[in-house]
């Protein structure tokens, strides 16, 4: 069988290009090895069910061990209406997991489930008396776990569980050695009424789960033993670190990205040898294609929660910087559904450059359904050669910047960059790069400011930095850090758009020591 990327489902190592994750099975083991209940909650198309999977694997091969893994998935509303439904429905999805594995255990299941399985107590009679005559550690594993349609009776049967683990651990039961659940949302958050007319007050019947702290996303290091496994199957040429740094760089581990990306170059671009360019194609690829879950998901859920819509504008078109914090449930939401993350600065970011571009597209896109845009071609901004004439992208912009606003008072607020002037930057780029190019923000190595964008156009790479003017030495030192970034990225000029309050300064540009520069 031949080896391929895998992007949807399951990675087999038989059949897949895989990222060697043992350590991460390795923590996790250690988790159930040490008799411990956990929730492995990451963003959709993780790595959730491929790690549920490898550790059934790893503890099938264990002699005292009994995974037992099954998914709520597609089993539809009906089983979770009631608990005289759910709980026959639950232990025959048991038994069937049994007899798959030929362990010839049906008669434990068949008169429990026959003789009154209507509720609850019944259920952990059954799970008692089926861990008892086992004899051996079973661990049950339940993927996609907020897929139930009845979060009350979801959490009552948690609530059963946790009762169980409690006088297990007292010596006056017997139940699962361990319970592992996957899905998007952390269930440690689902609070269950205590009684059924009680409003205000909630407790959660999974406390006694521990944090699962396992990293899922792909190192650049990990991502290389992926590539070297593709490498050794097809001898295909590339310098392996470099090309894992460069996936890394734009996916930001996220583990769906990483395959996908090397799925498109495999597949569709099929190049001789893999160079950094041929990651920025499969990204171009992977932004026009259409019926993509991911970004579905994405645009989903920005479209239903305003309030997240909103944060993710401001920190994408305008320049809000906010202070991580989880608890803030609009930063918890965006970490839920992988758009927002924690940057080494302990600042809120959008997950990774693949998403802040896409999420960039959808909200200019508004912008110009809005009536909001600023019309512009790509023909005129280009070089006779077909390159990105960025001198001509700036001056325009300039252009439009003067004619529509410098008679407005927007122009005497010193908020008017912070705000607007890097939104109608982007609304007036995107349709000069759309479909050739991408834009992202790019964070700065110094503490006083960043480099707010950087295009990428066909395999050339351009960097825009737009700021205040706040005195000479001020843009000095601006000078100085947007010629450090063009010298790591072996650029030969740099960009720079400065609004300055001084009428001499104002639309005029200036070319010097490779910094083209306009001011507004």
């Amino acid at each position: 069988m031949k080896k391929e990327f895998n992007d949807t489902g399951t990675c087999i190592a038989s059949g897949h290009y895989m990222v060697d994750t043992s350590n991460k099975i390795a923590e996790s083991l250690d988790l159930i090895n040490r008799g411990k209940y956990f929730i492995i909650n990451r963003p959709r198309q993780y790595g959730k069910t491929t790690t549920l999977y490898l550790l059934e694997e790893k503890l099938k091969k264990l002699d005292d061990y009994l995974p037992i893994k099954i998914s709520f998935e597609g089993i539809g509303d009906t089983a979770f209406r009631s608990q005289e439904e759910f709980c026959p429905f639950f232990l025959e999805y048991l038994a069937e997991e049994f007899y798959v594995k030929k362990l010839g255990l049906s008669s434990i299941f068949t008169s429990r489930i026959t003789n009154g399985m209507t509720n609850f107590k019944a259920l952990s009679s059954a799970i008692t008396d089926i861990c008892t005559e086992l004899g051996k550690k079973v661990v049950l594993m339940i993927d996609e776990v907020d897929k139930s349609s009845n979060n009350q009776l979801f959490l009552h049967f948690l609530g059963m569980l946790r009762d169980k683990y409690l006088k297990t651990s007292e010596g006056r039961d017997t139940s699962f050695y361990s319970v592992v659940l996957a899905g998007v949302h952390d269930v440690k958050t689902l609070k269950l009424k205590l009684r059924p007319d009680e409003e205000a007050k909630y407790n959660s019947p999974w406390n006694i789960a521990v944090d699962y702290k396992v990293d899922l996303s792909f190192s650049a290091k990990e991502i290389e033993t992926m590539l070297t496994d593709f490498v050794n199957c097809t001898k295909t040429e590339m310098n392996i670190p470099q090309i894992a740094e460069e996936l890394f760089f734009y996916t930001n581990g996220y583990p769906y990205f990483v395959s996908k990306l090397c799925k498109i170059i495999d597949e569709e671009i099929k190049p001789e040898k893999w160079e950094k360019e041929v990651v920025v194609e499969a990204i171009k690829i992977l932004m026009v294609t259409k019926n993509n879950t991911n970004f579905d998901n994405v645009i989903k859920n920005l479209e239903n929660n305003p309030g997240l819509s909103n944060l993710v504008e401001k920190i994408i078109l305008g320049n809000a910087e906010i202070s991580y914090d989880p608890s803030i449930p609009l930063v918890n939401l965006g970490e839920i559904h992988g758009i927002l993350t924690c940057s080494n600065k302990n600042k809120v970011k959008i997950f990774n450059k693949i998403i802040e571009e896409k999420i960039s597209n959808y909200l200019i896109g508004k912008i110009e359904t809005e009536g909001r845009s600023v019309n512009t071609t790509q023909s005129i901004h280009l070089k006779p050669d077909g390159r990105l004439d960025m001198k001509k992208v700036l001056l325009k912009f300039q252009e439009v910047i003067e004619e529509k606003y410098s008679k407005s008072d927007l122009m005497k607020s010193s908020e008017f960059l912070e705000n607007d002037l890097r939104m109608l930057f982007l609304v007036f780029l995107k349709p000069i790069i759309n479909g050739t190019g991408f834009s992202f923000k790019e964070a700065q190595t110094s503490a006083e400011r960043r480099l707010d964008v950087v295009v990428l156009f066909n395999d050339e790479k351009f960097i825009v930095e737009l700021k205040m003017w706040y005195g000479e030495e001020y843009h000095l030192q601006g000078i100085e850090q947007i010629k450090d970034y063009m010298q790591r990225e072996h650029c030969q000029e740099g960009y720079m758009i400065v609004m300055s309050k001084k009428l001499d300064k104002k639309f005029i540009s200036t070319d010097e020591n490779g910094i083209f520069t306009i001011w507004l």
